[in-house]
């Protein structure tokens, strides 16, 4: 499967430029199965004003229903929206024909005030695109790895983000860290450039479940890349070396 990291220099509060930008860098880099968005690729990090969140009928998701139609791919990011009175951050795995899988974030970033304005989610998502079963995170989730855990159920975690420069090496040790302690491949996308909070490297990556480097934006610029994940390849990896055969079991009070 073909996949390709879009690390955006996302405009502040702005869907509307941030879907022209997104619909011209996928013109720019087409073929993929799946192009992945960083986290609130719409508006930037909004925690500070929930009225910026999208309301129903949603019109950014509309947006990516467009282009997983129109290019037969599926895309993946997260959006701010209003549900039923509550905001969540909301991934939106987006397939052709008006699949769409939905992840609500779990562990809410409280240092930097989600907590106060969104509302967390409680159900782990997996969504599956050509026979690859995906694991859904949001930023902030990558740091609690008993949520991550690979029960045998997937094959690859997509994590986007708006992980700042200061905990840049926590990103990249993270990262790596869920590939190579569930066996399987991690695609990454954070945002690049800076906002009104603070200021974004990027490290966006497809990571291989040994914790190698399959691809990789440039840091500290807008930056698009593609790779590609083979799963026979993943399935030879487990049967030679049959770590998820030894996980433990236990239960969290």
């Amino acid at each position: 499967m073909k996949i390709t990291l879009m690390q955006m220099d996302t405009v502040w509060a702005d869907p509307a430029e941030n879907a022209a930008r997104i619909s011209r860098l996928m013109d720019a880099n087409p073929g993929s199965d799946l192009y992945v968005l960083p986290e609130m690729f719409s508006t930037g990090f909004i925690t500070d004003s929930a009225q910026d969140s999208e309301h129903s009928p949603y019109p950014t998701l509309g947006h990516m229903q467009e282009w997983a139609d129109s290019r037969g791919c599926a895309i993946a990011g997260s959006i701010a929206m209003e549900v039923d009175g509550s905001y969540r951050n909301r991934l939106c795995f987006v397939r052709p024909g008006g699949d769409v899988s939905i992840y609500d974030k779990r562990h809410l970033f409280t240092y930097g005030g989600e907590d106060r304005k969104f509302s967390g989610g409680c159900e782990r998502v997996i969504a599956e695109w050509k026979g690859i079963r995906f694991l859904l995170l949001v930023c902030y989730d990558l740091r609690f790895p008993v949520w991550a855990r690979n029960r045998k159920d997937y094959d690859a975690i997509i994590c986007v983000a708006n992980w700042p420069q200061q905990r840049a090496s926590a990103w990249d040790m993270l990262t790596r860290a869920r590939a190579i302690e569930n066996q399987a491949f991690v695609v990454c996308v954070n945002r690049a450039g800076r906002d009104k909070v603070g200021i974004y490297r990027g490290g966006s990556a497809l990571i291989g479940p040994r914790g190698e480097t399959l691809a990789s934006c440039e840091d500290f610029r807008e930056s698009v890349v593609t790779g590609e994940i083979r799963m026979d390849d993943l399935e030879w990896f487990r049967r030679e070396f049959p770590v998820l055969d030894d996980a433990d079991g236990f239960r969290l009070f």
